[in-house]
């Protein structure tokens, strides 16, 4: 493994190399509390075949973390990977993968760069049409995501980092397996939490998404909902969803309803995985990306 430090599209992005640099380019985009390092057990099974480019995504990390909820946007996001895009495979396309918000990243370059990804790898993550669907009809998804509420409310940060992180600790673990944050493993996170501005950039993610989350049992009236035409958000390169079953934080109905949005979409389901799927089960879901790459 190499580390790297690049500025990319005004930023400086740390990033973790996996494998030898004549491979096909696989670049991995992590999630919600994590960083690069969270492919640590996934990374390495795949660098063999694959050159794995795994960012600290923006406010993450060792990359840089801009003040203000407007350097969050999507937009933002999706320049940064294909800043990265650009610089490691200028010539050539290459394979995409995302966890949680990085697949929420994923999907937004390949929608608006689909020249410049062969495949689209997702695991536990979610295109913005089914979820904002799903969000608005009020039921299981509307439920479930009422963290993302307050998250956004202000002091959400100091709360996440009182007490050695407790709450960010408990956010974290939700009732899933989290048998691989080790004491040690922990603290790496703890580590990477406490890197001055980290905690209110990771939480400006959610700040700077235009989603609305209605109160348990309600619903959003159509006028509240943000125009996305399906049309102009078809994914239209090869798409394997991977998805642990027992994620308790994304529902089915949000992972179902993407069908109809891809050209060629195939998914494998993990029965005994949650959202943290690639740390249960990294041999399995390694496997599988390697037959579908």
């Amino acid at each position: 493994m190499e580390n790297v430090t690049l500025h990319l599209n005004g930023q400086d992005l740390f990033i973790r190399l996996w494998g030898d640099p004549a491979n096909p380019p696989l670049i991995m985009l992590h999630g919600f509390p994590e960083n690069a390092d969270g492919f640590r057990e996934l990374a390495p099974l795949l660098a063999e075949d694959f050159y794995c480019i795994v960012p600290d995504q923006r406010g993450y990390g060792r990359s840089s973390a801009p003040e203000g909820f407007d350097n969050y946007r999507v937009s933002a996001l999706t320049a940064d990977i294909l800043a990265l895009i650009d610089h490691f495979s200028p010539d050539t396309s290459v394979a995409l993968l995302g966890h949680d918000w990085g697949a929420a990243v994923a999907y937004s370059v390949a929608i608006a760069a689909p020249a410049r990804i062969a495949k689209l790898v997702i695991m536990n993550g979610v295109h913005p049409i089914p979820f904002q669907d799903a969000l608005g009809a009020g039921g299981a998804q509307t439920e479930a995501s009422q963290y993302i509420n307050w998250l956004r409310d202000p002091g959400s940060t100091e709360q996440l980092a009182a007490n050695d992180f407790t709450k960010m600790v408990a956010m974290f673990r939700h009732g899933m397996d989290t048998a691989f944050l080790t004491p040690e493993r922990l603290a790496e996170y703890k580590t990477e939490w406490a890197r001055p501005g980290r905690m209110d950039a990771m939480i400006n993610w959610y700040r700077a998404s235009p989603l609305r989350v209605p109160a348990p049992g309600k619903t959003l009236p159509a006028q509240d909902l943000i125009t996305m035409d399906p049309a102009k958000m078809r994914i239209t390169m090869p798409h394997l969803l991977i998805w642990g079953e027992a994620d308790n934080a994304l529902k089915p109905e949000t992972r179902d309803a993407i069908a109809p949005l891809c050209d060629d979409l195939k998914i494998v389901l993990i029965a005994d995985a949650d959202h943290w799927l690639h740390h249960q089960k990294p041999a399995e879901i390694a496997a599988e990306i390697r037959n579908f790459l």
